[in-house]
């Protein structure tokens, strides 16, 4: 690996924290002020960093440009964006797509809610495995030996009461989750938020993201939330339409939705 391209990424993940001095991130990267100021310099120029007062740096407007000509570049959130957008003008309620990349899950787009209590989440921000709506349907549309290496290593924290805490009660959630067609955070992740989610699929079926309705537990109980799953799984198939997605007798969604099994 070249070593001023470690230090360079180093910088820039460094500042996605916040404005740092020079003195801050040559005490990170443990080199001398100098090295830093040169490859700030560059990355200056190239409009990946800029000065922020007088002894401060901040991520660039080069960097978010990158990030968000690679989201347009996701066919699937140019072609769910209809639906997605939809989905937040019928219901309010914030809307989420999310997709799994190399063992994580990301949020690749957003539709804030009409309402004043809303959530803090980012296009852009990982989303947990063990305890997301969206993770859980992605989790579930992996293949059994990638679902069985993923699930091994999640830590499991303990976020809520409601947080699964074990490999083997995600699994068996994962299954339901299989079986009916979407998935359920009954306050695992954030103790007022609760979400359902429910696949995005392209050709063959194959899942590519996860949709999900967010909502905080004040403005809708979790009856009130299941009942708005036909809604979602609506916006989801359109969406999978889009995406490619031929709907037949055998690939319709699964059962309708009640009150989550214990």
């Amino acid at each position: 690996m070249s070593q001023s391209l470690d230090r360079a990424i180093t910088v820039l993940d460094e500042l996605a924290d916040g404005p740092k001095n020079l003195d801050q991130l040559a005490g990170r990267l443990g080199v001398h002020k100098s090295t830093v100021l040169r490859l700030l310099r560059t990355l200056e120029a190239r409009r990946f960093v800029q000065r922020s007062g007088a002894r401060y740096y901040r991520l660039g407007t080069s960097l978010f440009e990158l990030a968000y000509r690679a989201l347009d570049e996701r066919d699937v959130r140019r072609s769910a964006e209809p639906a997605a957008r939809e989905l937040n003008a019928t219901t309010g309620h914030t809307v989420h797509l999310a997709s799994y990349e190399d063992g994580e899950v990301i949020y690749i787009d957003k539709y804030e809610s009409r309402h004043n209590v809303r959530m803090y989440s980012r296009i852009g921000r990982r989303a947990p495995l063990h305890c997301t709506a969206v993770a859980k349907v992605l989790l579930a549309a992996l293949p059994p030996d990638e679902r069985d290496r993923v699930t091994a290593g999640i830590e499991y924290a303990k976020l809520t009461a409601n947080t699964l805490s074990s490999r083997r009660a995600l699994l068996a959630e994962l299954a339901r989750v299989a079986e009916r067609g979407y998935a359920v955070d009954d306050a695992e992740h954030e103790e007022f938020i609760h979400c359902v989610a429910a696949p995005v699929r392209g050709p063959r079926g194959v899942v590519l993201a996860a949709l999900s309705l967010s909502v905080p537990k004040v403005l809708l109980d979790l009856d009130g939330l299941l009942r708005l799953v036909p809604t979602l799984l609506a916006a989801a198939e359109r969406a999978s339409v889009e995406c490619g997605w031929a709907k037949t007798p055998e690939n319709a969604p699964g059962r309708t939705p009640g009150r989550r099994e214990n």
